[in-house]
C-alpha cells in the first residue's frame, strides 16, 4: 500500500482499479482498516493506496470525507463507490470483483 496525497493522486489512480483509504494515524477505525487492507493486498490485483487526511486536507475535503476511515473505490480516474466505516475483507473482495 502507498501513502498518496495532491501532489501524485490523479497519477495514482488514473488507469484501473484502486481502493484509496482516507485514514489519520489517531483513528482507531483506520488501524483496524489498515490490517484489513494489508491482507487483503495480497488477494487483489486492484491497486490500494492511503490519504492522510490530516496531511492532505484538500483531497479529503474534494471528495466529501468528514467521517473516517472512508474507502473510495476508482475506476479509470472516476469514483464508482464510497463507503464510510470498516470494511471486511469479504465485502471488499465482492466489492472488487463487482466493478472489474
Amino acid at each position: 500500500m502507498k501513502i498518496v496525497n495532491e501532489a501524485n493522486f490523479e497519477e495514482e489512480i488514473k488507469e484501473g482499479l484502486v481502493l484509496v483509504d482516507f485514514f489519520a494515524n489517531w483513528c482507531g477505525p483506520c488501524r483496524m482498516m489498515s490490517i484489513i487492507l494489508e491482507d487483503f493486498t495480497d488477494e487483489t490485483d486492484a491497486k490500494i493506496l492511503k490519504v492522510d487526511v490530516d496531511e492532505s486536507e484538500a483531497l479529503a475535503r474534494r471528495f466529501g470525507v468528514m467521517s473516517i476511515p472512508t474507502l473510495i473505490l476508482f475506476k479509470d480516474g472516476k469514483q464508482v463507490y464510497k463507503h464510510i466505516g470498516l470494511m471486511q475483507k469479504e465485502a471488499l473482495k465482492k466489492l472488487i470483483k463487482e466493478n472489474n
